[in-house]
């Protein structure tokens, strides 16, 4: 029975590979290709190539092929060997040909022996790469060759499990190492030219060094130019530029960019066709954080008599309460006083003084120079040497069947409200579904919450998720977890007009109705998430790349697949975050303005987030969770809220500090805090993160007595306990015992 292709192949392969080390060996070819091998046998190199051309070239190009195709160490020396012995012409053709038909042989032998296996133990890893190198292939082959950051036989085996084809392979690979090979060549004919110790200063042999230090910068600029010409090619860049940057969107990240800009005295435009400030402003962390502020005082005023006040309330001990009543309407006018107090930071006049162009309208990219303004007073078209895209994101509704009927509030449409519901529903087991659910619970509405996962907080530990659902409960939430939203309906019952939601349990099947929940509620608020605003603004027309999730696609120096227009906070991702967008306008607004002298790579290694829940939870670098599903090794540090003395005076005497480590080590991986005032608490840990500080050094800083802060020294100290030199402690245990005697 004959051998199936692929098996004959692995072992036609495997006594190729044996058969060449075994040459490789007995020859020992490790020795002879070296540069002072080459020196000493280079005249009978060349006498042979004299006395018999045809026979050597072909030799020497047979030699080349299987040292390329199995990826033996050497082909640097063989390389200036070609020069040595046939010159600059005839090396550098038997080198070209000789090593893409190497790289071929290895591409095959990859592609036929190792890609299946591979794309099916990691398709999902490598779908992105798969679909890079199906659309783009060439271009990244030919960076590769260009400008080496890759050793050529690993780029050989690597393409080979891509969907690159075979073909175009190898006319990217001839292309692409011509260049460098030349170079190399070029070298081996004047090295072999060294007779004394003058010979070194020789302009020739300077010259190939030069070459050779400088051809992969040459390489990277011309790569550079020619993927610049292909973007542009359908464009014709303005003679002349109105700006230097012109920002859309006048949040978090529009804002930076355009004060940096304009404190380097550049010109720029700023570019708003809603409110200044954007959604963190007007709609998300400062509103939100007002009305928390408000729901934390509700919840303080029923616990005051635990704390030793007493009033008109009802009950005894724990039960007790003091009467209050909650003005809605009045905590909503608060809530806008606060976001009129803080607006004036953000305001027209405030950046129109610090030299920044506001303009208030709606602004479509036209070209990757061009900026189409549409404002009350008219169309005005501007200019531009960069564009920084800063417009956010905004809250995802999801297409539940009869939701339009019954309506529903998003985080954007919530702020409107002027009467408390009374039967308050929420969508969402997130951040903001939770800090939205306990505030209105504390404030005194019937909250139901519901989130399809199995539990709340998803993106953190279980431990957390389970005292955030447990703080829920107990503010009066009822919450499902597990469940899936079907529909929405609006029935009469009684005469009287009723909301409800029909859930089930996830994963059932659809037509179980005994499985069926069925929710009653006055208003419903979906807190499913947030999608990039993207459309609208040109992006469609201009090509501008999107990712899976349909933020706009950048690389490590916040550009698009324009190199002039850039992108930052909730649009690009890849954290909706206030910070994250201020953090990434400072590389973008520098890098757009100052790229061409030195460009700088957004930095995520130190993201600290925190959701305003009660207890707080913020977390910075892994999660434990994170560290399993990644294969990270870590050594977990806990330390417990309940012990320390400013937490027990505060009645927030729960949570915890989990910090982790690298084992055997005190440098911090990641950092979770569950508990008052967490948000604050992680700041020192960010610190330490961001220039590595250890647990060490957190210990040996004096921290303020009694302070929530002091809980980071004693976190540090359980460390320092669980990593005490026991050996050296008995020793020193026996010493103190003899001075005692």
């Amino acid at each position: 029975m004959a051998a199936p292709p692929k098996r004959a192949l692995w072992v036609g392969v495997g006594l190729a590979a044996l058969v060449a080390v075994g040459l490789y060996g007995y020859f020992d070819l490790g020795r002879l290709l070296t540069l002072e091998s080459l020196k000493s046998s280079r005249d009978a190199l060349v006498g042979l190539y004299d006395q018999k051309p045809l026979a050597t070239a072909l030799g020497f190009f047979a030699v080349y092929v299987a040292a390329a195709a199995l990826s033996f160490p050497g082909a640097t020396i063989l390389t200036l060997a070609a020069g040595a012995m046939f010159g600059l012409g005839v090396g550098l053709v038997l080198v070209s040909f000789a090593s893409s038909l190497g790289a071929l042989l290895a591409f095959l032998a990859s592609r036929y022996l190792l890609r299946d296996t591979i794309q099916s133990r990691f398709g999902k890893q490598l779908a992105p790469i798969n679909e890079g190198m199906a659309r783009d292939g060439a271009f990244y082959l030919l960076t590769l060759r260009l400008v080496p950051v890759f050793p050529f036989f690993l780029v050989n085996l690597l393409a080979g499990l891509t969907p690159i084809g075979a073909g175009r392979f190898y006319w990217v690979s001839q292309l692409g190492m011509l260049a460098g090979t030349a170079v190399f060549v070029n070298a081996g004919t004047q090295l072999a030219s060294i007779r004394t110790p003058g010979d070194v200063l020789s302009p020739g042999l300077l010259l190939s060094f030069v070459l050779l230090g400088v051809f992969p910068l040459i390489a990277k600029a011309l790569l550079g130019v020619l993927q610049r010409r292909k973007v542009y090619a359908a464009w014709t860049k303005p003679a002349h530029l109105d700006r230097n940057i012109i920002a859309i969107g006048a949040g978090a990240g529009g804002l930076v960019t355009s004060y940096i800009a304009a404190a380097v005295k550049a010109k720029v435009t700023l570019v708003e066709g809603h409110l200044m400030g954007g959604d963190c402003l007007n709609f998300g962390c400062v509103p939100s954080k007002a009305l928390i502020r408000s729901a934390t005082l509700a919840h303080e005023l029923r616990q005051a008599q635990a704390l030793g006040l007493r009033g008109t309330g009802t009950g005894t001990g724990a039960t007790a309460t003091i009467d209050f009543q909650v003005d809605f309407a009045a905590v909503m006018a608060r809530v806008h006083r606060v976001i009129a107090d803080i607006a004036p930071h953000d305001s027209v006049e405030r950046y129109r003084s610090l030299g920044v162009d506001v303009v208030h309208g709606r602004a479509r990219i036209t070209s990757p120079w061009t900026v189409e303004i549409t404002t009350p007073e008219g169309l005005q078209t501007l200019t531009t040497r960069s564009i920084v895209i800063a417009t956010g994101a905004e809250p995802l509704v999801p297409p539940l069947p009869g939701l339009a009927e019954v309506g529903c509030l998003t985080s954007d449409t919530l702020w409107g409200l002027t009467a408390l519901p009374r039967r308050l529903l929420v969508l969402g087991g997130g951040p903001i579904g939770c800090e939205l659910s306990q505030a209105f619970a504390r404030l005194g509405s019937q909250v139901t919450q519901v989130e399809m996962a199995a539990r709340v907080m998803g993106r953190e530990d279980a431990e957390v998720s389970a005292l955030i659902a447990e703080a829920l409960r107990a503010d009066g939430v009822q919450l499902f977890t597990g469940h899936e939203a079907i529909r929405c309906e609006q029935v009469s019952i009684n005469g009287a007009s009723v909301k409800r939601l029909i859930a089930r349990p996830s994963g059932e099947a659809a037509d179980s109705a005994e499985a069926e929940l069925v929710i009653e509620f006055d208003a419903l608020l979906c807190a499913v998430g947030r999608r990039p605003r993207v459309s609208g603004y040109g992006l469609e027309e201009l090509g501008i790349a999107l990712t899976d999730k349909k933020t706009i696609a950048t690389d490590a120096y916040l550009q698009t697949n324009y190199p002039n227009i850039y992108a930052v906070g909730d649009v690009a991702g890849p954290h909706q975050f206030t910070h994250v967008a201020a953090h990434q306008a400072w590389y973008a607004a520098v890098n757009a303005l100052f790229g061409r002298f030195r460009r700088f790579k957004a930095d995520y290694s130190v993201i600290p987030w925190t959701t305003f829940t009660a207890p707080e939870v913020a977390r910075v670098g892994l999660s434990e969770t994170e560290a399993t599903q990644q294969g990270i090794a870590v050594e977990v540090t806990r330390y417990g809220l309940d012990d320390l003395d400013r937490a027990i005076t505060d009645d927030a005497a729960h949570g915890f500090i989990k910090v982790l480590t690298v084992p055997g080590k005190d440098k911090i991986l990641g950092v979770t805090i569950v508990g008052a005032h967490a948000g604050d608490l992680l700041a020192e840990y960010v610190l330490a993160m961001k220039h590595g500080l250890g647990l060490n050094k957190v210990l040996g800083t004096i921290h303020s007595y009694p302070t929530m802060a002091e809980a980071n020294k004693y976190v540090a100290g359980e460390w320092k306990r669980t990593h005490a030199p026991q050996r050296l402690l008995a020793w020193v245990e026996k010493f103190h015992a003899w001075e005692r005697a």
